[in-house]
């Protein structure tokens, strides 16, 4: 009881000596004129800890507020290509600061730069800059906690990041990929105080980069810079765990750093469903699993994992870059789900129960380098080859049985395989550059080929019985299915932009795309034990070839409000099948008209508006083409269709931003809708004996719409800290398909409001209570009397202490409640994750227990809607254990231990 009272009492009597503060006034340059975005912001005389900040508005005010207890406090001013502007100011409850006329930058150069270098935030014309010292966090704290600190910037239990509610597409540190597209190598296992900066701007492709076009606003780039005296030396952190059930964790991560060289090696090893390197720091491998949402449900199945991969970046005198990384998994994967569904018909329904079970033990190998060479200021190559392979086994079990709409006894089929899976790809992106003076032009040649190949041996063997009024029929299916499939995809581009006058383009460009793939399929029946038979009706040999032609003309603004982007063409698509088997053969030509138009308005700093318009035609898959039965599922046989045509998708956007840095509170809002004709869906015919038969047509009608908004909003005081964020979501579905000859139209609703909050006390606690709702409903006008509701809930509570000093303790707490599951399927679930760490070896050293699925209470529980049908699910998922651990971490940046650096509070 005293470990709350008394931090309760220090933080009561801390609030009665704080003194509320407002700070107004106006920054100008020296001819008078106002400052937008200079960043102003007050200080502790004794540590220079920052207190708040804020920026100037477009006509150079500022209202800076907060809350202290010193007397005194350095008020300060930062601008890039202005000296800084400082001065001691005494806390009143309110501060008129007047006109205040910044000095350009003429001298002492280095010493302006260190000294704005300290300013909490930067804002330049396309960048977003924070300053990692000015934010506040625990002295071990990784790049995550970092992250969370900063206004604007969202990161949720996945470790997904959004800033000013834009998803982060692409994260870098010092410019380049760390392990590839896995940022959270980089969030969860970077320390903090080895960063200097946390720039965010528009998500660019290298092209764009190099030509200097402008990237998507609706995607950002976070780039991490690494402190100078940080940039030479090495860190490293191993963890080793033993657990109840045999469960285990062993992961480690070393990193070497050497100005513009950057070596990583990363290995793990352990049974508790985690990457391995995706390491929380209160909750460690475990993660913090009971905060999901309510439509992400738990990871279904338990997983032992072994991985280990090394990152390579080095940048050479000749201006001549490499970044490659190379990975291995070998995962050992055990499922096991229990199906209820409910399938709709035009006059009736029908149901099928289903109990299905698998091992998978799978090796991986991912392999990526980026090679480029700038031969001067305006030419580059870039070369970029990527491989991925797989190889496994399976081994699957499955039960099904369907009932008709008085539960009586239809069929049931039990079926066993034992497969070896293999698939490679290999895929290249070259890409050259020539620019033209300096002013935009440019010529572009891209080129780019993938090639993949997929092979599985299955020995497959089911047993169906379909009970008739009279009797029982048997069937038995034993079989060898041999399969091969390979793809081979090319892609050539070339662009030309030309400048018409000052940010007014034209830009002209030819696309040309070409895919084939091959389908080999050939079944094998069981005759006195050898399987030799070939089933001619269940194999094939099939090809398709596309092609696809897109010359395209645009006229582009780039100004610093306005930007117009428009690009009008044609999309010439040619789809050519063969089938050897049969010898039969089909193509066809198709033309779309190509368009691509965007309009964003840059209504003032960190506001704006955007409208977007494009096209696109989706070619349909190798599976959904070849017209050969598949009866993998003897209770649902499936056939392709030759005949099928491109889709062809109309796609509009909407959406409005602003981030209000004076009041740290950020809102977006969006519209999306998409049309789709021609799309391809499925037509199933079910018999008598209630076995769906599906083949696929295109149609008309298909289309969806999703609008939504959030609201942020961060308030620091001191070292008290508050944060909420609020956001609604809304959607409709409308999908087209046929069941029994009988065409049908499927309309979803949904809305899924959640809200978060987050009050914490620096060094001695953090909580989080959120809420999700998760609202459905869908019509079916075959069978109206089906129509279907369903409402999930959702409250989630993390509460971690950090009181008393060297102690972290850690609890997660997840209720959810699923709406309208079947008899039989738990609808609500409990999941607690507890830890308790302490820190040693001037915190180098942890020592920690973690405690998964307290209660023992979580289930995996879900209701899926479908087009024609309502299903419940319940899979096989971690339940409790606990764990004992222990981690260390070494490192040496500049001279400095890590003990050395968290000795002192880390800022």
């Amino acid at each position: 009881m005293k470990l709350v009272i008394f931090p309760l009492i220090f933080i009561f009597f801390q609030t009665l000596t704080a003194q509320n503060f407002e700070i107004k006034g106006k920054v100008l340059d020296p001819d008078g004129r106002p400052l937008e975005s200079a960043t102003v912001f007050v200080e502790k005389i004794a540590d220079s800890g920052l207190v708040t900040y804020t920026v100037s508005e477009n006509d150079g005010s500022f209202v800076i507020a907060g809350k202290t207890e010193a007397e005194k406090l350095n008020f300060k001013i930062s601008f890039s290509g202005f000296k800084p502007y400082f001065r001691q100011i005494k806390i009143v409850e309110e501060i008129q600061m007047g006109e205040i006329s910044m000095e350009t930058e003429t001298k002492n150069l280095n010493e302006v730069i260190v000294t704005a270098n300290r300013a909490p935030i930067t804002i330049k014309k396309d960048t977003l800059e924070f300053n990692a010292d000015s934010f506040i966090t625990r002295p071990d704290a990784n790049l995550e906690e970092l992250l969370k600190k900063l206004p604007g910037v969202e990161v949720d239990i996945d470790g997904n990041i959004t800033v000013n509610g834009r998803p982060v597409s692409k994260f870098l540190v010092n410019g380049e990929e760390f392990f590839g597209d896995d940022h959270r190598i980089a969030t969860k296992n970077l320390p903090k105080g080895i960063i200097d900066k946390v720039q965010v701007m528009d998500t660019k492709t290298k092209a764009q980069e190099f030509t200097g076009r402008p990237g998507d606003p609706d995607n950002k780039t976070v780039n991490v810079t690494i402190k100078k005296n940080k940039n030479k030396g090495y860190f490293a952190r191993a963890t080793a765990g033993g657990g109840t059930d045999g469960r285990y964790e062993l992961s480690g991560i070393g990193n070497y750093f050497k100005n513009d060289l950057r070596v990583s090696v990363l290995g793990s090893s352990n049974n508790i469903n985690s990457s391995g390197f995706s390491y929380d720091e209160v909750y460690g491998m475990m993660g913090r699993s009971a905060a999901r949402s309510v439509s992400g449900g738990n990871r279904d199945g338990i997983t032992k994992a072994e991985t280990g991969g090394i990152n390579f970046v080095n940048k050479w005198d000749n201006d001549i870059k490499l970044n490659a990384d190379y990975f291995f998994g070998r995962n050992d994967t055990e499922r096991s789900t229990t199906v209820a569904r409910e399938n709709i018909l035009p006059d009736s329904r029908y149901f099928t129960n289903s109990d299905d079970s698998s091992n998978l033990l799978n090796d991986s190998h991912r392999a990526n380098t980026r090679f480029e060479v700038e031969f001067d200021t305006l030419t580059r190559l870039s070369v970029r080859p990527r491989f991925n392979s797989n190889y496994g086994t399976s081994y699957r079990s499955r039960f099904s049985e369907s009932l008709d709409e008085n539960r009586n006894l239809i069929n049931n089929s039990t079926s066993l395989s034992n497969e070896q899976l293999e698939s490679e790809n290999f895929s290249n992106d070259i890409d050259f550059i020539k620019r033209f003076g300096s002013r935009g032009a440019y010529l572009q040649l891209e080129f780019s080929n993938d090639h993949s190949r997929q092979r599985n041996d299955n020995f497959y063997y089911s047993e169906s019985m379909f009970f008739k009024e009279s009797d029982v029929v048997t069937e038995i299916q034993d079989q060898y299915i041999n399969e091969d499939e390979k793809k081979n995809e090319y892609s050539f581009e070339v662009s030309k932009r030309s400048v018409l006058a000052p940010q007014f383009f034209l830009d002209l460009s030819y696309d040309f795309d070409y895919s084939n793939s091959t389908n080999k399929r050939f079944v094998y029946e069981a005759e006195n034990g050898d399987y030799n038979i070939l089933n001619n009706v269940l194999s094939n040999d099939f090809d398709v070839t596309s092609k696809r032609h897109t010359p395209t003309l645009g006229l582009n603004y780039e100004g610093d409000s306005w930007r117009i982007n428009t690009d009008f063409g044609l999309i010439h698509t040619s789809l050519e099948n063969e089938n050897f088997l049969e010898e039969t053969s089909f193509d066809n030509a198709y033309d779309n008209l190509f368009i691509r138009a965007r309009v964003r308005y840059e209504i003032e700093r960190s506001k704006s508006l955007s409208l977007r318009y494009d096209t696109s035609a989706d070619i349909p898959s190798i599976r959904q083409l070849q017209p050969v039965v598949d009866r993998t599922n003897p209770l649902h046989i499936v056939v392709g269709n030759p005949e099928l045509r491109p889709s062809y998708r109309q796609r509009i956007n909407f959406d409005y931003r602003n981030f209000d840095f004076a009041t740290r509170s950020g809102f977006s809002s969006w519209i999306n809708m998409s049309f789709t004709d021609n799309d391809v869906v499925s037509v199933t015919i079910v018999d008598e004996d209630l076995v769906r038969n599906t083949t696929y047509t295109n149609v008309n009608g298909s289309k969806d719409a999703n609008v939504g908004a959030s609201f942020n909003k961060q308030i620091k005081v001191e070292n008290e800290e508050f944060r909420y964020s609020i956001r609604l979501n809304t959607s409709y579905n409308k999908n087209v398909g046929f069941i029994n000859a009988v065409k049908y139209n499927a309309e979803s609703y949904s809305i899924s409001p959640n809200i978060g909050f987050t009050y914490a006390i620096e060094e001695l606690f953090e909580i989080n209570p959120n809420y999700d709702l998760s609202y459905h409903n869908i019509s079916y006008d075959i069978n109206p009397d089906r129509d279907e509701e369903i409402i999930n809930h959702r409250v989630g509570l993390g509460v971690t202490s950090y009181w008393p000093k060297n102690v972290v303790f850690g609890n997660d707490i997840s209720y959810n409640y699923f709406g309208n599951v079947s008899p039989g399927f738990d609808n609500t679930s409990i999941l607690w994750n507890m830890s308790l760490g302490y820190k040693f070896l001037n915190d180098d050293a942890t020592i920690k227990v973690n405690v998964y699925d307290l209660l023992d209470q979580n289930v995996d529980t879900r209701r899926i809607i479908g087009d024609d049908y309502i299903q419940d699910t319940r899979s096989l998922i971690l339940t409790r254990y606990a764990m004992l651990s222990f981690t260390y971490k070494l490192g040496n940046f500049g001279g400095n231990t890590p003990g050395e650096g968290r000795r002192r509070r880390s800022r």
